[in-house]
């Protein structure tokens, strides 16, 4: 139940682990991985890009033999027309695939929940009565708790009202997806910047001030120092998120932060990953350099094995 707040939390987790709390509101596309992109402190982003985040767990408990045994049949999936080469297009292309696999995952997995009677769409109302019918009727006596659901209500309605763009109360796949996954689409970022500016301004008056900027990632303990992170957020804060440098975030000023102009972070992995094993530096991968380089591709994210199916249809 619930499960359009988990969803959200998942959303929001898009950044390497040790990053203070307030930079995991920045939204990226289908990201990649959650670690930091870092090889002097290991290659396990790279291992996530090339595999995806679940499968790589897979890959890791694969024997060496196995291991090479399924790296071909990823590189044979990869290289599309099949010269013996993995080209950079070919490579971007299937990283790119990875990352939407969560998406398209997630969107099948909550339409089966919520698609009651079978239709092929989700309406409002069997949205509505799946995920709070139990917490908003007479049953459910915790009036605080109720309090809290119907808020809830209220911001997922306003959410599926605008991913239904022609507005007659049902939802298509697409629409669905934009639920669920406003951050993907371009309509839908008013609702996400919204949704950011109520969880942190915490006066209301629709804006938000220094201290409800720290406080969104940071609560001092008893006799604690403030970390050095918290001064170069304040930094940040007065010196680039508050463009207009009237000590407050408005909605334009959130956007900027929290959407930035979109990096297309497949192909700077693709780039990457050829740079690292790219051995006779061609320009090129072959099956014979990835395995010279089987340590790095483990930890990359091209290896998304888990949910590879390689004894029927592939999912390209």
């Amino acid at each position: 139940m619930l499960m359009k707040t988990v969803v959200f939390v998942c959303m929001l987790a898009t950044v390497a682990y040790a990053v203070p709390a307030q930079e995991k509101r920045i939204h990226h596309h289908a990201d990649l991985s959650d670690h930091a992109h870092n090889d002097a402190e290991g290659f396990q982003y790279d291992h996530e890009a090339f595999l995806g985040k679940e499968e790589a767990k897979t890959f890791d408990q694969l024997t060496p033999e196995e291991s090479k045994e399924k790296l071909a049949k990823i590189v044979d999936r990869i290289d599309t027309d099949k010269d013996g080469y993995v080209s950079h297009a070919e490579l971007h292309y299937w990283i790119k695939h990875r990352q939407r696999r969560y998406i398209e995952e997630n969107v099948n997995k909550n339409w089966k929940d919520y698609d009651k009677n079978q239709d092929d769409k989700i309406g409002w109302e069997e949205y509505k009565n799946t995920t709070y019918g139990y917490y908003l009727g007479e049953e459910f006596d915790d009036v605080e708790d109720k309090a809290t659901y119907q808020s809830m209500l209220t911001r997922d309605e306003r959410r599926f009202k605008n991913a239904d763009q022609d507005g007659d109360g049902i939802a298509t796949r697409e629409e669905f997806t934009a639920f669920l996954h406003p951050e993907e689409f371009e309509y839908m970022k008013d609702v996400v910047v919204q949704e950011t500016v109520e969880d942190i301004d915490k006066d209301g008056d629709g804006k938000i001030n220094l201290n409800e900027y720290i406080g969104d990632m940071y609560t001092p303990e008893s006799g604690e120092s403030e970390p050095d992170w918290v001064q170069t957020e304040k930094k940040h804060f007065s010196e680039f998120r508050d463009t207009n440098k009237d000590g407050y975030l408005d909605a334009a000023e959130v956007a900027q932060w929290i959407l930035p102009g979109e990096v297309d972070h497949a192909d700077n992995e693709a780039k990457h990953l050829i740079h690292e094993t790219d051995t006779d530096k061609d320009g090129f991968l072959t099956l014979s350099e990835m395995l010279e380089n089987l340590e790095f591709i483990k930890t990359s994210t091209i290896t998304d094995f888990g949910a590879m199916s390689f004894e029927g249809h592939d999912e390209l």
